[in-house]
């Protein structure tokens, strides 16, 4: 009953917020509640759903001063100088654009954090999205791609996971799978690519094309362009020091958002700050540099630029990566610390203090309201028995005949199960017990262990991960607009890579 109960809540789940019927917070909240009744939770539920946001409150800080730490260094204009390069390498190209955020991506990903990651793409990218009308579907959708594939680097989570779980070095685990997570960056680039030329082809049919099919000149400066429309255009609150509040549109997208379809009740783009601001088409940045970024989160003349602090800024974000990555502080704490600094130094008033951190609140509530809704999905599921009882299922139905392939099924395994829970519950759960029956059809924990982690594109794509919430939140797309359009490339990145690694011979058959 469990089994069915489990699979059902996950199906019902995932109908409710592709199809929009429910947000994903109400969903989060509403749909494990019923389940968990329905399994007999009781008044225990309550306890249920409490250990688990304890659990996750150290998770829920980390962001929540991470959003604060990195929307200041957005404001006083540390990420200009790199949003000017790009434009400079990608011009008005849809294809460069999106490659670009590929790259960037994949660079901030090597320090294995993903909230990291997303914050630093979405401020330096979704501007220029904007700008040229592109949807931001597709930066979430490469973004997460990209992420999802590095998350197997050994200072990540599933590879120290299942190192720990099975006594193996972590080294032992990845070093094997470079050609893997080779082949698994290349189908992602290829699919950034292709995201591109569509983008590309789906502007020229709104008449505002790069180049058209037949290759002829622009017929219109993407430079300038502006998302939306003004007739379902946001309208731009100022917020204190912020040159501009949180977007909030008519609920409705034009063309040149999204695939053109969809609602968004509240766009809200990174940190807060207005993205979807009515500018007419073909402007200028009133700074002359043509970027075309007034009026977005990088305008050029926002008030709280604080151009002769620069190097300080620099310094200081250079020292928190580095110590983000050798662990020596927790990380809410190090973020905690970094942002008191940063805003003692840039606003050393406390009016324009108080004024920074209000302009940050939008997306403050929505990224920490989201992780709290995703721990009462992870509370339930765990305190009912149900994750448990799948696995237990999932392993029984696995016929002896199949034993000499269990590397390779524990690889099929990792794509849906890391999705609908947590690493913890799979590396360290059901890893093991897989990694046990394996043993007896003489494969080796390692190659179990490369297998368990094939499945993280697609992990990373799960609302159970709190930086994937974070990415849809700063860029302003629906969660079932994401998977929509991630899943099933996430899939074929995440086959490639365990074909690749079997073709290899890391990924061993008994």
């Amino acid at each position: 009953m469990l089994v069915i109960l489990g699979f059902a809540m996950i199906i019902v789940f995932m109908t409710l917020i592709m199809t929009k019927r429910l947000s994903p917070i109400l969903a989060l909240i509403l749909v494990p509640t019923i389940f968990g009744l329905f399994a007999g939770a009781g008044l225990g539920i309550g306890d249920m759903v409490m250990d688990a946001i304890a659990s996750m409150s150290s998770t829920a800080a980390l962001l929540l001063f991470a959003i604060i730490y990195f929307g200041i260094m957005i404001d006083v204009g540390l990420f200009d100088k790199l949003v000017e390069f790009i434009l400079k390498v990608a011009g008005n190209d849809p294809v460069k654009v999106v490659l670009g955020t590929a790259l960037l991506t994949g660079a901030v990903s090597l320090d294995g954090d993903g909230s990291t990651t997303f914050i630093v793409v979405t401020a330096a990218m979704l501007p220029i999205y904007q700008r040229l009308e592109m949807s931001p579907i597709v930066l979430t959708c490469v973004a997460g791609l990209i992420n999802g594939t590095l998350n197997i680097v050994p200072w990540g989570g599933p590879t120290a996971r299942a190192s720990s779980a099975l006594q193996i070095d972590a080294n032992e685990i990845f070093a094997p799978m470079v050609p893997s997570l080779i082949a698994g960056l290349l189908v992602c680039l290829i699919f950034a690519y292709l995201l591109g030329i569509s983008e590309r082809r789906r502007l020229a049919k709104n008449g505002v094309a790069w180049v058209d099919d037949r290759g002829s000149n622009p017929r219109k400066d993407l430079v300038g362009a502006v998302a939306g429309s003004s007739a379902h255009g946001a309208t731009a609150g100022g917020s204190g020091a912020s040159a501009a509040g949180t977007a909030i549109g008519n609920g409705t997208t034009t063309g040149g958002h999204g695939a053109g379809n969809g609602s968004a009740a509240s766009a809200t783009g990174p940190v807060g700050s207005a993205y979807d601001t009515a500018v007419e088409p073909g402007s200028r940045s009133e700074s002359g540099s043509g970027t075309g970024l007034t009026n977005t989160a990088l305008d050029p003349n926002r008030p709280t630029l604080r151009p002769k602090l620069f190097w300080f800024n620099l310094g200081l974000t250079v020292a928190v990566m580095v110590l983000l990555i050798a662990d020596i502080l927790p990380l809410p704490y190090l973020f905690m610390i970094a942002s008191v600094i940063a805003l003692m130094v840039n606003f050393p008033k406390m009016k324009d203090q108080q004024a920074e951190l209000a302009s940050h609140s939008t997306a403050i509530i929505s990224v920490v309201a989201m992780v709290m809704a995703a721990s009462v999905l992870t509370g339930i599921m765990s305190g009912t028995g149900m994750v448990d009882a799948m696995a237990e299922w999932l392993v029984e139905v696995i016929p002896n005949s199949m034993g000499p392939y269990m590397a390779v099924i524990t690889g099929l395994l990792s794509i849906p199960m890391t999705f609908f829970m947590s690493n913890d519950a799979f590396y360290f759960g059901i890893l093991p017990v897989l990694t046990e029956t394996a043993a007896h059809f003489g494969i080796s924990a390692a190659d179990m262990a490369r297998a368990s982690i094939t499945g993280q594109p697609v992990h990373m794509q799960s609302p159970l991960v709190p930086a994937i919430l974070l990415l849809v939140s700063l860029s302003g797309v629906e969660l079932g607009d994401h998977h929509k359009k991630v899943l099933w490339r996430a899939l074929i990145v995440a086959l490639v890579m365990l074909a690749v690694g079997v073709a290899v011979g890391v990924i061993g058959i008994g």
